[in-house]
């Protein structure tokens, strides 16, 4: 899984309005000046030839100076394009739209100087299926004959392990400091309130605090708070919540094998 990095990314958008100015007129009128064809400029923008010129007509009409000049039949037969003022018009619109692309990139480069503010839009910014996320850095990678261990460190004193195959590492072209963000099905993690996580094969154990506990006709949903912040989320039996007594402020292990996370990364 590819995110996009935050230099292609553009967190803040917005689309230049004139007031009073459709902008479809605008579109109209760029298509105009290329084409010199009303039928052809109405293609290009997905009208019809009805509706470019009830556009034209009406920009015409409402302007000091006509925009656009049209001309039927003749020696050199028929033609369209823009007068004087519509040439002004385009151009202008043309410079405020670079001024404000201008400023839109400002902006967004202004955001990356702050990494508190770059870290929430990140994790705002992911779309996903999976409900748990966890953010962290590769800190070791492990090569073995098939897969690979990759440890994962999500604050001081809490890392993840995760195997993936040689191909997938190739793929993903992980490195040692590496930004990337685990997505976990929250079928795929257990909870316990045992103490003694030795007992279970997990490669991840991470100690938790139950915050929150939603039964449903079949399953109970556990949402944890992990040392450093973070929050996960798993579906475990609702038997399993009972007999284990979770209700919030449990302490309790979340538990689940290496290869359960999918791991992302930017590009």
């Amino acid at each position: 899984m590819t995110l996009l990095s935050d230099t292609n990314k553009s967190w803040i958008e917005g689309e230049l309005r004139l007031s009073g100015i459709d902008y479809r007129m605008i579109v109209l009128l760029k298509a105009i000046a290329e084409t010199g064809s009303i039928s052809q400029a109405a293609r290009e923008c997905g009208l019809s030839y009805k509706g470019a010129w009830q556009i034209i007509e009406r920009a015409n009409s409402c302007a000091p100076k006509i925009l656009v000049s049209t001309a039927t039949g003749g020696s050199k037969g028929g033609g369209t394009c823009l007068t004087e003022t519509g040439r002004g018009l385009l151009d202008l619109y043309t410079n405020l739209e670079t001024k404000h692309q201008e400023f839109l990139n400002r902006l967004n480069f202004s955001l990356l100087d702050d990494p508190d503010t770059r870290l929430l839009l990140q994790r705002l910014a992911v779309k996903t299926s999976s409900i748990n996320q966890l953010f962290g850095s590769v800190v070791a990678i492990c090569p073995g004959a098939v897969n690979a261990e990759v440890d994962i460190k999500l604050s001081e004193n809490l890392d993840i392990k995760v195997t993936l195959s040689l191909s997938a590492l190739s793929d993903l072209d992980l490195k040692i400091g590496m930004d990337v963000v685990l997505l976990i099905n929250s079928t795929e993690i257990i909870i316990t309130s045992d103490a003694d996580k030795s007992r279970y094969s997990a490669s991840n154990c991470l100690p938790c605090t139950v915050i929150r506990v939603h039964l449903d006709e079949v399953n109970a949903e556990i949402c944890v708070l992990l040392p450093n912040g973070e929050t996960l989320t798993s579906l475990i039996t609702i038997e399993s919540a009972k007999s284990m007594k979770l209700i919030k402020d449990t302490s309790a292990w979340l538990l689940f094998k290496s290869n359960a996370p999918v791991i992302g990364v930017k590009i």
